[in-house]
């Protein structure tokens, strides 16, 4: 089953420059299949936008963006689906034509809402007959079902009560992208950034144990997460326990080596599908069990003979890497097809009958394509913000897909360091891979280590090649660095290793949430005694840093910049110059009161300052650059000349600010005229939103900023006209 959309898709122009002719390139954004795809169609006059667009060779960017309102959505049927409220009426249903029925449903269903929002949705299309097979025979939410990415839950959600509020996710006071305790009693753990699952499912099993109860518990991995030391750690405590639990390996790249290209994919067969029943059946595990009581009977010599033979025939018949469960105590059942309804509820019946034998893992492969008909566009960023639900979003989702990141300056700046320097390499950690980061990776394989999400791993990894005379930048997201911090403070910091720390989705991130934010890493960071900490008010600083963190090689140096579009106009790459290390500048000279920004935010202190200028407020504006090192002489310069001082930064109370303070304390900037007010985020974690709405419910926006400055000044009255 398929969605199909009857609506008028915007068609895009680029023209662009070459040195013998000017060449016009038109092509639609699409996210799902139409039936209409050209511009000629509309109903209605279309709207002709044209503005810059910052890419090299490219002119100008002519759109043609339909009237919004000429949209007509139409959605398969799904009468089984609209008989689902909750996952038991799932037991209502008769035959396994019906739950493969359902599945195409649900598969509908999630094309139908997320090809409107622009986003990916493979992922949440290859769980959906898992989902139901899981929900068909346990019983939650008595039985707890746990998962560790946010795709996956899309059918979960759906399934468990969520349908009608499911458009809403990923938006403001609507559904969360992940799992989430405070939204829906089938949610016993929160998840989001993989590999929790089972150590927080494991501790639910022996709590259940300790406590007398009955229920049963799941958790379902994925391939991601099985590059996580921590699972192999839940694993081994989890066989070492012996506790009863269900652990589902969503394998979706048919291997369980680290290296999928090389390696032969993994296939399912009639023999594979009916070994996977057998051993999951209860006489045979009974069998078993027996067999290892009698040869422990003929002594411990027989038994670890027969325990070899048993490894050996189980290593024969199974996948390769198969056996490494069973070493760390897991029973293992596979492989199996993941989307044959059948043989699913088969198996998890017969491992859900399962008393006293302790953990499970059944290896079920998925495929992540399969019938994604409403398919998202992969040209264009999954992680930018973009449900076109009006035309000014359009247009915002239009510039944001095609314009240039901040990642797309730093690997193009990273890229011309790395030509005139062969020592550069890259470690790459956390979930997924920017599409910008495989532009260094094409151009250098054998300078670029992706990790995954073994960010420990990574850390400590890029100490070693900078032992070893290398010039490493360690590219890890925000988020995904605070697992590392151990190794960042004993292997890096504590040695004064240069290893250089690019933080990309530095602070908020718009409607991935809280889970994928990254408001900590100034204050982590710049706590450190020998790291250098700075980040970028634009694109052209962000280059002169990658720059300067070359240069460095006698201690650590970390620089943060967002997700999302550049904020200027950009033009031709030019290699970036090396900043004076501590040193910060005055963008614009004012009196009275001074903004001191930290990062990006240093353009709404700008935009700050043309709206105090309205109020007959001239306010100076200076960029900080460098947390770590302070530029004394300009807070100094700053507290002398001013009566107020104003540090706002994008991250949480501790940081840039909370420096600032203390250098201004200590020096006894404090006991003379100087008052100074930080804008930091607020002590709580900013919700799902669009990052427009996400920065107003934190206070950081520029009317926030002018509005701090006018309370300051006694101007309440002003305040409050400025922020209505």
């Amino acid at each position: 089953m398929g969605v199909t959309y009857l609506h008028p898709l915007p068609s895009i122009n680029l023209v662009y420059e070459d040195s013998t002719l000017l060449r016009s390139t038109s092509f639609c954004v699409r996210s799902c299949r139409c039936l209409r795809c050209s511009a000629s169609n509309l109903k209605q006059p279309c709207q002709t936008l044209v503005f810059n667009l910052p890419l090299r060779r490219f002119k100008r960017r002519v759109a043609a963006l339909p009237d919004v309102d000429d949209f007509f959505w139409e959605k398969d049927p799904t009468p089984i689906l609209d008989t689902i409220d909750a996952p038991i009426h799932l037991k209502n249903l008769s035959s396994k034509v019906e739950l493969k029925q359902l599945a195409g449903e649900v598969r509908s269903e999630i094309s139908f809402i997320m090809s409107r929002k622009c986003q990916p949705c493979n992922t949440g299309h290859s769980v959906v007959e898992l989902v139901i097979a899981i929900h068909y025979v346990f019983n939650a939410p008595m039985d707890k079902i746990l998962w560790d990415a946010g795709q996956y839950t899309y059918a979960h959600k759906i399934i468990t009560g969520r349908r009608s509020l499911f458009h809403t996710i990923k938006q403001r006071k609507g559904l969360s992208g992940f799992t989430s305790r405070f939204e829906s009693e089938y949610d016993p753990f929160g998840a989001g950034h993989g590999c929790n699952s089972l150590s927080a499912g494991l501790g639910m099993a022996v709590a259940r144990d300790l406590g007398g109860r009955k229920n049963r518990i799941v958790t379902v991995i994925s391939n991601w997460t099985t590059m996580a030391g921590q699972v192999y750690e839940a694993m081994g405590h989890a066989g070492f326990l012996d506790s009863n639990m269900v652990v589902i390996l969503n394998d979706s790249r048919h291997t369980l080596l680290p290296k999928a290209d090389s390696q032969p994919k993994m296939s399912i067969n009639a023999f594979s599908s009916a070994l996977s029943k057998v051993q999951s059946s209860k006489g045979f595990r009974k069998f078993r069990e027996a067999a290892k009581g009698l040869s422990k009977w003929f002594g411990k010599g027989m038994h670890e003979f027969a325990a070899k033979i048993d490894e050996y025939a189980r290593g024969m018949i199974g996948p390769h890497g198969a056996t490494l469960f069973e070493e760390l105590g897991l029973y293992y059942i596979g492989p199996i097809d993941g989307n044959n309804i059948d043989d699913l509820i088969c198996v998890l019946k017969e491992v859900a009958t399962l008393d006293s034998t302790g953990p499970v893992l059944v290896h079920v492969i998925t495929e992540n394509e399969k019938d994604s008909g409403g398919e998202f566009n992969s040209d264009i960023n999954p992680n930018e913000e973009g449900p076109p639900d009006s035309s000014q979003e359009i247009l915002k989702f239009l510039e944001n897909g095609l314009s240039r990141t901040y990642s797309d300056c730093f690997v193009e700046s990273l890229i011309a360091e790395a030509e005139n320097d062969k020592r550069i390499v890259v470690v790459h950690g956390g979930m997924g891979i920017d599409r910008s980061i495989q532009l260094f990776q094409s151009r250098f394989p054998d300078r670029f280590f992706d990790l995954g999400i073994a960010e420990q791993h990574a850390v400590t990894f890029s100490a070693g090649l900078a032992c070893g005379g290398l010039k490493p930048f360690c590219i890890i997201p925000s988020t995904f660095l605070q697992r590392a911090y151990d190794q960042i403070v004993e292997d890096v910091d504590m040695q004064k290793i240069p290893v250089r720390f690019a933080i990309s989705s530095a602070g908020l991130v718009g409607s991935e949430g809280p889970t994928n934010s990254g408001p900590f890493d100034i204050t982590f960071m710049s706590c450190l005694p020998n790291m250098i900490v700075m980040s970028p008010s634009n694109e052209d600083e962000l280059i002169d840093m990658v720059a300067t963190a070359a240069m460095v090689e006698d201690r650590p140096i970390c620089f943060r910049y967002p997700r999302g579009a550049i904020v200027g106009t950009g033009g031709t790459l030019a290699y970036g110059n090396p900043l004076e290390i501590g040193k910060g500048e005055i963008l614009a000279e004012g009196k009275e009161i001074a903004f001191l920004g930290y990062g990006e935010v240093v353009q709404r202190c700008l935009i700050a300052r043309s709206l105090l200028f309205n109020f007959g407020i001239q306010a100076t504006v200076a960029n900080a650059r460098f947390c770590k090192p302070l530029d004394i002489d300009l807070i100094r310069m700053l507290c002398q000349q001013h009566d107020f001082l104003i540090t706002v930064e994008e991250g949480t109370v501790g940081g840039f600010g909370s420096h600032v303070s203390q250098f201004i304390s200590l020096d006894g900037l404090l006991d003379g005229k100087i008052k100074w007010r930080p804008i930091v985020l607020p002590d709580r974690y900013i919700e799902h939103a669009s990052l427009t709405e996400q920065l107003d419910m934190a206070g950081l926006t520029a009317h926030h900023i002018a509005a701090t400055a006018l309370t300051l000044l006694g101007r309440h009255r002003d305040a409050l006209l400025l922020m209505k």
